[in-house]
């Protein structure tokens, strides 16, 4: 069954994947753009399935799900543009990140039975607090042009993280510093000037600009696992980075890349890559098979349909009047 999707735009890699999907979705937008209304934002080659709305025209529309992924969009916006019978649609709240406040003991905003909390990792879903609230992993799904192809030809490393100096400790920007200092490395992404990196990369450019880079250095402490990673491996890069959350069920040492909670193991680990690029390669090989198995984008696109499926016959199942 299509159905109409209300959904914000929060975060656009994952909006493009998600929106590969047979369904219509919709994005509300307002002027200037403001967080979560950018609707159809440059940089991605947008389906005829996705279709800007202003948002004070959403009321008057007709959907069959609505998918938030915020918490602003849960405990305000809805509020704002939804009107009364469209709040009681069927819904689904994707939760793209761990716990902030707390790591264990922080409680979702959404404790609804009603509701599907979606997360994008079983580290995610382990951390959080769901209460009575249903939930479920759906993993990543990429995908990069079938031209583009791994060589590490350059012997540097590539970062890419939006944002980095304003995210600080937990996205790891001291730690891009200090394995800067030894390694050589290249910073992309929102900002990355500021800290003497080279700038934002369109995303549809990014996977055949990041091949040629010995390896992909993930500098992060806690958070999601990053799509940059998922698409890195997935062009047959070797992945080197933090054994936290995630990562550590996705990268095998010395198999698929090296992962390790001492940042000086892992430069170690870097040199002998920029040393060494047939080692590289063989990794970066059994990244993109791992990649290939687990993060292959008709798996993503079937989880979630079998995730909006599962709320559209939850809504359908009428109590029965005793």
């Amino acid at each position: 069954m299509r159905l109409k999707i209300l959904t914000w735009h929060v975060h656009g890699s994952y909006l493009n994947y998600l929106t590969q999907s047979p369904h219509d979705f919709y994005l509300p937008v307002k002027p200037g753009k403001p967080e979560g209304y950018g609707g159809r934002l440059g940089g991605f080659a947008w389906g005829d399935n996705v279709h800007d709305v202003p948002a004070e025209m959403v009321r008057d529309l007709q959907f069959d799900c609505i998918l938030f992924q915020s918490h602003r969009n849960y405990l305000h916006d809805r509020f704002e543009i939804l009107s009364d019978i469209q709040q009681q649609l069927p819904k689904i709240y994707l939760e793209h990140d761990p716990p902030r406040q707390h790591p264990t003991d922080t409680q979702h905003i959404v404790d609804d039975v009603n509701v599907l909390l979606v997360h994008v990792t079983a580290f995610n879903q382990l951390m959080w607090n769901s209460g009575s609230t249903p939930t479920c992993v759906i993993e990543h799904g990429v995908r990069v042009p079938d031209t583009v192809h791994y060589s590490g030809d350059l012997a540097k490393g590539i970062v890419v993280v939006n944002g980095l100096r304003t995210r600080g400790r937990r996205l790891g920007a001291d730690i891009f510093q200090q394995v800067q200092q030894t390694v050589p490395l290249d910073l992309v992404g929102m900002d990355a000037q500021s800290l003497g990196g080279l700038g934002e990369v369109p995303h549809a450019q990014l996977p055949a600009f990041q091949a040629h880079y010995r390896f992909f250095f993930h500098p992060v402490r806690y958070t999601s696992l990053g799509l940059a990673v998922c698409e890195a491996m997935m062009i047959g890069s070797p992945i080197v980075g933090l054994a936290t959350t995630e990562l550590s069920t996705v990268i095998e040492n010395g198999v698929s890349g090296y992962i390790d909670t001492s940042v000086d193991r892992l430069i170690e680990r870097m040199t002998c890559l920029l040393a060494d690029a047939q080692t590289a390669k063989r990794l970066g090989k059994a990244a993109q098979e791992t990649a290939r198995s687990r993060f292959n984008l008709r798996r993503f696109i079937q989880d979630w349909n079998l995730a909006f499926e599962s709320v559209m016959d939850r809504a359908a199942v009428k109590p029965v009047a005793s």
